[in-house]
C-alpha cells in the first residue's frame, strides 16, 4: 500500500513545528505527560530512599575495567555508570545500618571478546563469589538472603546469562538471585529470565556521542521508516528462523524493495542524522527483545514501531509506551506498510510532541554527571516504590531459603 504523497509531505514539513507546551532543540513543540506517569518521571528519589554500596575487591569491578576499557562505551554498561554514580550520589549512605537497599557493584558483563560482543559464561560465577563475600563480611545479606538488594544485570537474557534464548530459558536466572531486585535490560512477560518486581531499564547509549550528532532544528522528516542492523545472522544461525524468531528476515524480504523503506545492513557515519530524519525506527526485537535503537528512537523523536512480542519496556509505569510508540505483532511483519501508512497524521503530530518531552529523553540516558530526571535516578525511583519492605523479608534465627548448590554444574566451580 502507498502511503499518499500529500500525507508524507505534510508530516515530513510539519513535523518539526507542530504541537503544544515547550519547544525541544528542533524547534518541535512539546506536549507534557499526562496523569500519574508524568508525576512519575519528575519524582525525586533523594530523601526516599538509602543505598550502601559494599566495597569489594577490585577484581570484581575496577580491574575488570582495567583490562578491557572498551567496556565503557558498550550498551551493558549501565552496571559500571551505576556503580561511579552510586558513589556520589546524595541516596548513598555510609552507614549500612540505616540503608534501605545494599549494592554489590560487579561488572560481571565486562567480559568481550576481540569482535567485542560480551562472553556471559564467566558471570555467575563471578556474582555467586561477590555474594559469598559480602555473606561472609557484612550480616545483611544473611538477615534476608538478598531480599534487600539489588543487582544490575543489562545483559541479552539478564541474570539468566546466555544469548541465546533457549540456552538463557534452559539456565534460568542466577538461584542466589531468588529474593533480590533485578535491574535489567531484559523484559518479556511470563519469560523465566524476568523475575517479578525486577525494575526494566534502558540498555546503555553513551550520551555525550549521541548529542553530538543533533542536526539543525529546520530539518525535515523525509525518510518515513528507517532501519540499520541484521536481518540474518549466519555466525550463529546457519539455518535461520531462529535469529529475532524471523522477524528481521521477514522485514528484508518483504520491503528490501519498498521505495518507504530506508533498510539495509549498512550502518552509515549519518546512522544518528538519518534516525532523526526519519518518522518511524523499527525497533525489531534481535538475540533479545530489546536493543539501543530504542533509546536512540526515544532521544532522536522518531517513533519507535516496536517489534517483539510481550516485551516489557524500560520504566514502563512512567513512559507512556503505547502513546510514543507503535507495537507490531511479530506475526504481522508482512503488514508493516499498511500498518504505518494507515496511521492519521494528527497521531503520527501527537507521537512526536510527547516524544519531544525533555524528561522522556532524560529518562533514557545515564549521564555523567548525573542530571535529574535520568536513568540512574528512574532506577533509584523504582526501589524507593518498593519501600517499605515488608517485615516477612526478614529471616528468622537459623532459616535458610536459598538453596546454594543449585543451579548449573559449571556455575558452581570457583571463580
Amino acid at each position: 500500500m502507498e502511503f499518499s504523497t500529500f500525507g508524507f509531505l505534510l508530516i515530513a514539513l510539519f513535523t518539526s513545528t507542530a504541537g503544544a507546551e515547550g519547544i525541544d532543540h528542533r524547534g518541535t513543540r512539546t506536549e507534557r505527560i499526562s496523569g500519574s506517569a508524568g508525576d512519575v518521571l519528575d519524582d525525586d528519589p533523594v530523601g526516599k530512599l538509602k543505598v550502601y554500596v559494599y566495597e569489594l575487591p577490585s577484581k570484581y569491578n575496577k580491574k575488570v575495567l582495567r583490562k578491557d576499557p572498551r567496556c565503557l562505551a558498550h550498551m551493558f554498561g549501565a552496571e559500571i555508570y551505576m556503580h561511579q554514580f552510586l558513589l556520589t550520589s546524595a541516596v548513598r549512605t555510609l552507614n549500612p545500618d540505616e540503608a534501605d537497599w545494599y549494592y554489590t557493584p560487579v561488572y560481571a558483563t565486562c567480559d568481550l571478546g576481540p569482535n567485542g560482543l560480551p562472553l556471559p559464561f564467566k558471570a555467575p560465577r563471578m556474582m555467586r563469589s561477590a555474594i559469598q563475600y559480602i555473606s561472609a563480611r557484612w550480616p545483611y545479606w544473611n538477615r534476608t538472603e538478598g531480599a534487600d538488594h539489588f543487582f544490575l544485570v543489562p545483559h541479552d537474557f539478564g541474570a539468566c546469562f546466555h544469548y541465546q534464548e533457549e540456552r538463557a530459558i534452559k539456565r534460568g536466572i542466577l538461584p542466589l538471585f531468588q529474593r533480590s531486585t533485578l535491574a535489567q535490560t531484559f523484559g518479556q512477560r511470563n519469560h523465566v529470565c524476568l523475575n517479578d518486581g525486577s525494575i526494566t531499564i534502558p540498555p546503555y547509549a553513551p550520551p555525550e556521542k549521541i548529542m553530538s550528532h543533533l542536526i539543525p532544528p529546520d530539518t525535515p522528516r523525509s525518510i518515513f521508516v528507517y532501519f540499520r542492523g541484521l536481518f540474518y545472522d549466519v555466525d550463529n544461525d546457519p539455518e535461520g528462523g531462529y535469529y529475532a524468531r524471523g522477524a528481521r528476515a521477514s522485514i528484508w524480504e518483504n520491503f528490501k524493495n519498498n521505495p518507504l523503506f530506508d533498510i539495509s545492513t549498512d550502518h552509515p557515519t549519518t546512522y544518528y542524522e538519518d534516525m532523526q530524519r526519519g518518522i518511524f525506527c523499527l525497533c525489531p526485537l534481535g538475540w533479545a527483545p530489546w536493543s539501543p535503537r530504542l533509546v536512540e528512537a526515544v532521544i532522536f523523536g522518531c517513533i519507535p514501531v516496536i517489534i517483539a512480542d510481550d516485551i516489557v519496556l524500560p520504566f514502563a509505569d512512567a513512559i507512556p509506551w503505547e502513546e510514543i510508540g507503535v507495537f507490531v505483532a511479530e506475526k504481522d511483519v508482512p503488514y508493516l506498510d499498511t500498518i504505518l501508512t494507515s496511521i492519521p497524521a494528527d497521531v503520527i503530530l501527537r507521537k512526536q510532541r510527547l516524544l519531544a518531552n525533555p524528561s522522556m529523553k532524560r529518562a533514557m540516558l545515564f549521564p555523567q554527571p548525573a542530571q535529574s530526571g535520568d536513568a540512574f535516578h528512574q532506577i533509584l525511583n523504582g526501589l524507593a516504590r518498593k519501600l517499605p519492605h515488608d517485615k516477612r523479608i526478614y529471616l528468622k534465627p537459623g532459616e535458610k531459603v536459598l538453596n546454594w548448590t543449585a543451579g548449573a554444574v559449571g556455575d558452581l566451580k570457583p571463580w
